[in-house]
């Protein structure tokens, strides 16, 4: 077993690579600047692969209240640090053919602990990449393995008045369209339809390409419902795979 690794410990491993000219252009990219969606946050300068390398030295290591610690940074790497470290987490109670019924009951109570914890703190999650690298591998197997694919969280969040926690919603779905279950993602769709922000339209529309990835009679079959009312963003997403006369003829009919 791993010696126990202290949120301190974690960040003080992401600090030493800091690199200010990168954390300039992260900045700009991830739009920290006044009235932006990332407004006031604060960068590194660390590519993902980076931040991934520190958070697999400390893997498993650390406890859920380190993590809320990692959470609570005002550096936006150590808060995905804290993200990857729950994915991790989780990766590590998913079942395996091999457990015995106590290790099964075991697992999925972990498993509850990591999604509640989560839901606990998602609004840490508060730029499209600290969500989209988290959601699905952490509220995704929860929902779907120990719920039944009950989506009531996801309906709390996308209900939500927080940006952040509406793209959680979505996304997370993308666990059940990997697992074959596509009705959450449309009904989520459906529920974030007339939502005024593009990131929102973009989440919207990557979700359901995926789902027209697995199933296009499925993903045809909502366009042909909703093509005429969805934003153009999330419409241009969603038939990114049809062949060109194809998208084309989507689009005029928006």
């Amino acid at each position: 077993m791993k010696a126990a690794v202290t949120a301190r410990e974690v960040a003080e491993a992401l600090t030493a690579l800091r690199d200010d000219a990168q954390a300039a252009h992260l900045m700009r990219f991830f739009k920290t600047g006044p009235g932006q969606y990332g407004e006031g946050d604060r960068f590194l300068g660390l590519k993902v692969p980076v931040t991934r390398a520190v958070v697999r030295q400390a893997r498993q290591a650390v406890a859920l209240s380190e993590i809320s610690t990692l959470l609570h940074s005002p550096w936006h790497e150590v808060r995905l640090a804290g993200f990857l470290l729950l994915v991790e987490d989780m990766k590590a109670v998913l079942p395996k053919r091999s457990d015995t019924p106590q290790r099964s009951t075991a697992k999925a109570e972990r498993r509850r602990e990591l999604a509640e914890f989560y839901l606990a703190h998602a609004t840490r999650a508060n730029n499209w990449d600290l969500v989209d690298l988290s959601c699905e591998y952490i509220l995704g197997p929860y929902l779907r393995l120990d719920c039944n694919a009950d989506i009531a969280p996801l309906r709390r969040l996308a209900s939500s008045a927080n940006l952040w926690e509406q793209r959680i919603a979505v996304v997370t779905t993308l666990d059940f369209i990997r697992n074959g279950i596509f009705a959450p993602t449309l009904e989520l769709a459906d529920r974030l339809m007339n939502h005024p922000h593009d990131l929102i339209h973009k989440a919207v529309g990557w979700t359901l390409r995926e789902v027209g990835k697995c199933d296009r009679d499925v993903l045809t079959d909502y366009l042909e419902r909703n093509c005429t009312r969805m934003p153009r963003t999330a419409l241009r997403y969603a038939i990114e795979h049809y062949p060109a006369h194809e998208r084309t003829a989507w689009l005029k009919r928006r």
